[in-house]
């Protein structure tokens, strides 16, 4: 006897998960996963806050970008939600109208956490692969590690790790440096432990 067909999950079924879930439709499964946890949000907003002067509004670096936090992509039949994206000004002229973006972005970032983990490392770098994304970096708040990687042949080349204590100077954002220990601010190692009582 022949398997019933698997249903393939449709934009209804997304839009019918609850507003404190992200929803993703990825090789037609609908993924959800809670909102993110603390660590995770302060990751990416102090991403977004380094890249956004000097690479979106060129104060102290070239400009040209466009950049978004957790925007819903339709690329193909796809429906994912990266952490962060960014587009060069050229290929995003026009702010879309749509709640979505259709047009494939230049870099995403995706910050890893237990729940998206598994997704963001296995198919999710393949959709953004065969979307023609040419930069992806993967951010595990949890470990203090940052990878970043281009697009070469249809394969994502490993560009480099940054670790704690490391400055951020990766393709595409290569132009100006930070600190990777920024986007940490809980962990600060410049804070030295307060001296011991003398005896």
């Amino acid at each position: 006897m022949a398997e019933p067909a698997t249903r393939l999950a449709t934009y209804a079924d997304l839009e019918a998960v609850p507003a404190h879930l992200v929803a993703e439709i990825i090789d037609g499964v609908l993924e959800t996963h809670p909102r993110p946890r603390p660590r995770h949000g302060i990751a990416a907003a102090g991403l977004a806050a380094e890249l956004g002067p000097p690479f979106g509004r060129g104060r102290g670096g070239p400009g040209g970008w466009i950049f978004m936090v957790e925007p819903e992509l339709h690329l193909g039949p796809q429906v994912v939600v990266p952490d962060l994206a960014g587009w060069r000004r050229e290929r995003m002229p026009v702010e879309p109208e749509t709640a979505f973006v259709e047009t494939p972005p230049d870099w995403i970032c995706e910050i890893l956490s237990p729940s998206t983990s598994r997704l963001d490392r296995g198919p999710k770098r393949r959709i953004y692969a065969e979307a023609g994304v040419g930069h992806l970096w993967l951010l595990d708040p949890a470990d203090g590690v940052l990878e970043g990687f281009a697009l070469t042949g249809g394969q994502w080349l490993l560009l480099g790790t940054v670790e704690r204590g490391g400055p951020v100077s990766l393709p595409p954002f290569d132009a100006v440096s930070f600190p990777l220990d920024d986007l940490f601010p809980f962990d600060d190692p410049a804070v030295p432990p307060a001296p011991l009582p003398e005896t």
